[in-house]
């Protein structure tokens, strides 16, 4: 059948086995190792423009975006240890170049860019980390001049954060010692440079901010490129100087050299030598403004002085008053005595009164109801003492005599004769003591009373 044949046929006849090609067959996972081969192994290392949108950071610290043009997007992610590199905060709507590879995401099946670098388009990465941090400190608050404080008087005790290798510390401590000899300076190291840095200079700005007696804070340190002098565009360093208790001068680089720290700090000083010079100049200022008075002082007294000689001169030439040096000479004289007598008279005055006051005093404290209480208390403790030993005595005297009759009326008690062995013998009622024979009849009954007890009888016989 020839192929005009088959025009019109719903189905084509199935071609015969030798002629048709063998399918092979991928399953999901191989045809995305395929493409993520190809791309790989086509593209490599790129470099990549666009804007970026839906930027996202985990808590994970990854990085997760999507880069875009006029047409087109790419889905983006930078891993953790990529992110802690960067020195800007990328976010939505920054131009950016990013540097990187195209890889894919097996699980969804999507092509992403794996980015390693990025820095913004147009502009460098640290001026757009210095413009980022400088803005959002600023609507903290963190530079108004509200909050700024004025430098102290006369310090005493000036505290200094930089590193002990640099000229910046040499600086300062020549300008001390030539201008301010009796400071005393608290020098706390810290690295100002390379990795850590910052967190070293935020520590000792609070380490020397605890020290007893710090009156200001120099921090800062010499010269150099941004990067070099980028310890002082650090987060950590603003808000450690913001928190400082005491005022805080920053000096770091050049005159032309601005920093984060210029800005959160007290006051700018545009070199380290100029910071030592600004905490000094106070004391210059003060011993200049007590000279300058003091020469004022002297000059109006000088001047009051001769405009009062220059009018004594003029009342001493006047005729009516010819002669009035030696009139005020028996005047003052004349004053004296007066005065001698007064305070003689007034010593007499005053020797009076004190007499009248102790006599008065006397009288009053003879009269104290304490002091007469005292007395009567005395008075009254010896009469008690005496009463006392007189009832003693008493007592005694009676007791003495007591004991006397009571031996006398034991010897005539009747119970001391029963006591020696006789018996007294009463009738039956025991109201009758018998004294004779006679008294009873033979069958009576009587009662006889011993020393100890009592016995009943009955009378057998009575002679």
């Amino acid at each position: 059948m020839t192929p005009s044949d088959r025009i019109g046929l719903p189905f084509d006849e199935p071609a015969s086995d030798s002629t048709r090609p063998r399918r092979r067959l991928l399953t999901v996972s191989e045809l995305t190792d395929a493409i993520r081969a190809l791309l790989e192994g086509r593209l490599g290392d790129l470099w990549v423009e666009g804007e970026i949108s839906n930027c996202r950071l985990w808590n994970t610290g990854h990085l997760y975006f999507t880069l875009k043009d006029s047409s087109s997007q790419i889905r983006g992610v930078m891993f953790r240890s990529a992110v802690r590199l960067l020195r800007f905060k990328p976010e939505d709507g920054l131009h950016v170049v990013a540097r990187g590879r195209v890889g894919v995401y097996e699980p969804k099946g999507e092509y992403q860019l794996v980015c390693e670098h990025m820095e913004p388009h147009g502009l460098g990465a640290l001026q757009l980390a210095f413009d980022q941090l400088k803005r959002r400190l600023q609507a903290e608050g963190l530079f108004d001049a509200a909050r700024k404080r004025p430098l102290p008087l006369l310090p005493r005790k000036i505290g200094v954060v930089t590193s002990l290798d640099g000229a910046a510390l040499r600086d300062i401590l020549n300008v001390l010692r030539r201008r301010h000899p009796g400071a005393h300076v608290v020098i706390r190291a810290a690295r100002v440079q390379g990795e850590g840095a910052a967190e070293e200079v935020a520590r000792g700005l609070t380490a020397i901010g605890r020290v007893a007696g710090v009156d200001v804070i120099i921090v800062g340190r010499g010269g150099g490129s941004a990067e070099d002098l980028w310890t002082f565009n650090e987060e950590a360093v603003a808000r450690a100087i913001a928190a400082a208790p005491v005022p805080v001068i920053s000096a770091v680089g050049h005159e032309v050299d601005y920093t984060i720290a210029d800005f959160a700090a007290d006051l700018r000083a545009p070199t380290p030598s100029a910071a030592a010079e600004l905490v000094v100049a106070r004391k210059d200022e003060f011993v200049g403004r007590i000279d300058g008075r003091t020469e004022r002082l002297r000059a109006a007294v000088q001047q009051a002085v001769a405009r009062r000689r220059a009018a004594l001169h003029t009342l001493a030439a006047r005729r009516g008053l010819a002669g009035w040096p030696a009139r005020l000479t028996l005047r003052s004289r004349h004053a004296s005595e007066l005065a001698h007598g007064l305070r003689r008279a007034a010593g007499a005055a005053i020797a009076r009164r004190e007499r009248r006051f102790r006599e008065l005093r006397l009288r009053l404290e003879a009269c104290d109801l304490r002091r007469r209480l005292a007395t009567v208390r005395v008075r009254l403790s010896g009469a008690t003492g005496r009463l006392d030993a007189a009832m003693a005595r008493r007592r005694d005297e009676v007791t003495s005599r007591l004991r006397v009759l009571a031996g006398r009326l034991d010897s005539l008690s009747p119970l001391a004769v029963l006591g020696r062995g006789y018996a007294v013998c009463w009738d039956a009622s025991r109201t009758r003591v018998i004294r004779t024979a006679s008294a009873v009849a033979p069958g009576e009954e009587v009662r006889v009373t011993l020393h100890q007890g009592e016995i009943a009888c009955e009378v057998k016989r009575a002679d």
